[in-house]
């Protein structure tokens, strides 16, 4: 069961705005507020005019969906002001829309003076903003207390779900023996898609237990089968031939450790799971440890359950790391083919939708309350 946040029960309730509140990371932030007590007293769930007026429950309580300002979708002289009045107010504002809106939005909601937690890759790599997993790197929000003290906002941009997941379980162990070079292989669920795509799983799945051939599936999202089939992630693809989601693990990795020399070898590819990532992962590392060692890093790591029984056949699986908090860590062994010691290889599964985006959202937005003056 997810842990409740231990935040101080005299703390006044806060206004939170959920932009993107009908999408899946949106709708699955609203239950992470929700399993964790968030101290919300006013919810301002926000989705595109389509889903306006619709209702959502939080705590027992129906909100009403709120058009996103018509500013959020222009680019022109006055937006920034209109969109900053609109969250007015606000003292958390938790972005699950596109890289583009998250572009307009998230600035406009910090001159707020709201603390902006954004899940798109539009801040990811931009040195003035934070990129954060509070397991990992929760001293790199500095700049953001320092803000909230002066009574301002601050953005924080949530790293990329896979990057997410593998640094939970990676950096107990980097902590342990630094990190030289860690060859990363993703299984990545529908989930990570949105819900067009788990949906066009769903549908397959219906389409094969009919009967229906293949040719007959419902293929409009991937553009080919994806029940019953492997393929590389459907992010666009560089001249130096890795996607998008590769790049980001390299990327991020690297910013988050605050270490440009760590070398970082990814291949995603999508798996027709229907939520919860999976990744094998192997480490070379700068001095030797022992299994033992990296085991006792784990077990003792936050966000971390070790799952791995080789007696029984019990490792990580995506049905189990299915609407769990804990990054589940397993396969624990070392890695014979490199220098005694100096090679450790592991397997995680672990909920993209939880941990891999609005848990870790939630979380970053807990870290940063005490230091609200408002």
């Amino acid at each position: 069961m997810p842990r409740e946040a231990t935040l101080a029960t005299e703390r006044r309730p806060l206004t939170v705005a959920v932009i993107g509140a009908t999408g899946v990371v949106g709708q699955e932030t609203l239950s992470v507020l929700s399993d964790r007590s968030f101290p919300v007293g006013t919810l301002r769930p926000m989705a595109s005019g389509r889903s306006a007026g619709q209702r959502v429950v939080h705590r027992g309580k129906e909100w009403t969906i709120e058009a996103l300002p018509d500013a959020a979708s222009k680019n022109d002289e006055g937006s920034g002001a209109k969109l900053a009045a609109a969250f007015a107010g606000c003292d958390v504002v938790l972005l699950a829309v596109s890289k583009e809106l998250a572009l307009r939005v998230a600035p406009a909601a910090a001159a707020a003076g709201a603390i902006v937690v954004d899940n798109s890759s539009a801040f990811r790599m931009d040195p003035a903003t934070p990129l954060v997993i509070p397991e990992v790197n929760e001293d790199a929000l500095a700049p953001c207390r320092a803000a909230l003290a002066r009574g301002e906002g601050c953005i924080v941009a949530n790293p990329n779900c896979s990057t997410i997941l593998a640094l939970v379980a990676v950096t107990p162990i980097h902590r342990l023996a630094r990190v030289k070079r860690m060859v990363v292989a993703t299984y990545q669920a529908a989930s990570g898609a949105g819900l067009e795509a788990m949906r066009e799983l769903e549908s397959q799945a219906r389409s094969f237990a009919k009967g229906d051939g293949h040719e007959a599936w419902d293929t409009r999202y991937f553009g080919r089968p994806y029940l019953f089939n492997v393929f590389s992630h459907d992010s666009a693809m560089g001249a130096d031939g890795m996607n998008e989601e590769e790049r980001k693990l390299v990327l991020e990795t690297r910013r988050i450790w605050r270490d440009d020399t760590v070398g970082v070898s990814a291949t995603c590819v999508r798996v027709p799971v229907l939520r919860a990532h999976s990744e094998a992962i192997n480490l070379t590392l700068e001095r030797a440890v022992t299994l033992e060692e990296v085991r006792a890093a784990l077990v003792a790591a936050p966000g971390v359950c070790v799952l791995d029984d080789p007696a029984k056949n019990q490792f990580p699986e995506p049905r189990l790391a299915s609407g769990r908090d804990e990054t589940l860590v397993g396969r624990l062994r070392m890695d014979a083919s490199q220098p005694e010691g100096h090679g450790v290889s592991l397997f995680l599964a672990g909920d993209q939708l939880r941990k891999g985006a609005a848990l870790n959202a939630v979380q970053i937005a807990e870290c940063l309350l005490p230091s609200i003056r408002r």
